[in-house]
């Protein structure tokens, strides 16, 4: 019987480890592809059939970085997604715990609607957010992206950390009042440290939405704001599509989130995994 299970055991974990393998190469394949064609010359990429083997150029990137206003977007969308990220998680932070810890008249409500935030489409908005940033004289303006970004940006932070909040017990608070600290101490120096695995996990998630969004950053913006998504698809003419440089802009763009998920991976995987048992 002992034999049977170790048999069973081993075709488990074998057919687990090929899908693992399978579902890694139909998510890695985009990225894989999209990289090789930044370094193929203009004629291995319309190659048919596909040049597998070929040698790397780097005159995509050159020509990305001689005209100029791919580095000028990828400083914009730095600006633009780590401020919202810094402001989302400063809002929406406190809300958190606040929902968690506290009741009162409307919180039910109040719950309600932040996550029905999560539920509007993007598309629906967008119209009725250029015409206020064009009364306020914000378009093309980094302060009009922070703005946008963050009223999904709170929501989404709300969202992780009320579950991180409550899964620390109360009596800690308790304690801590006995002790004569004051509420804010008490959310300072206890609450907000046993939680920062999960507010790291929505500060990673916010700054990643903000990084790739295209479409309010297309519709708000022109020139001087654009940022890096934008300028990837400004490749895309009547003309036709200049692959080249779109595959390189787009490597330079999920290369610094690739780089920051890679170093924060360990405080990514706790902070999802928290309270998943109790």
């Amino acid at each position: 019987m002992t034999v049977l299970r170790r048999r069973r055991r081993l075709w488990t974990d074998l057919w687990q480890a090929v899908l693992a393998l399978c579902l890694a190469g139909i998510f890695l394949l985009p990225v894989y592809w999209m990289v090789t064609t930044a370094l193929k010359t203009t004629t291995d990429t319309f190659a048919v059939p596909p040049v597998l083997i070929f040698q790397p150029t780097f005159e995509h990137f050159l020509a990305v970085y001689t005209e100029g206003p791919v580095l000028k977007s990828l400083v914009n969308s730095l600006v633009v997604a780590t401020t919202s990220t810094a402001l989302a998680v400063l809002i929406g932070a406190p809300a958190a715990y606040v929902l968690a810890r506290f009741n009162f008249r409307g919180k039910a409500d109040l719950w309600f609607w932040i996550i029905s935030n999560r539920f509007i489409s993007p598309i629906v908005v967008a119209l009725p957010f250029f015409l206020i940033a064009r009364d306020l004289r914000l378009l093309d303006r980094h302060p009009a992206l922070i703005l946008v970004y963050l009223t999904f940006g709170v929501p989404l932070v709300v969202w992780l950390c009320v579950d991180q909040f409550r899964a620390i017990p109360r009596e800690v608070d308790e304690a801590a009042r006995v002790d004569g600290a004051n509420l804010g101490q008490v959310f300072f120096r206890i609450n907000l440290p046993l939680a920062m695995p999960g507010i790291a996990v929505a500060a990673i998630l916010a700054f990643i939405t903000s990084w790739n969004e295209l479409m309010f950053a297309l519709v708000l913006t022109s020139t001087e704001a654009r940022t890096a998504p934008v300028e990837a698809a400004n490749f895309m003419t009547g003309f036709g599509i200049r692959w080249g440089p779109m595959m390189a802009t787009g490597t330079l763009i999920v290369l610094p989130v690739l780089l920051f998920a890679l170093l924060v991976s360990r405080s990514l995987v706790r902070g999802l995994t928290m309270g998943a048992v109790k």
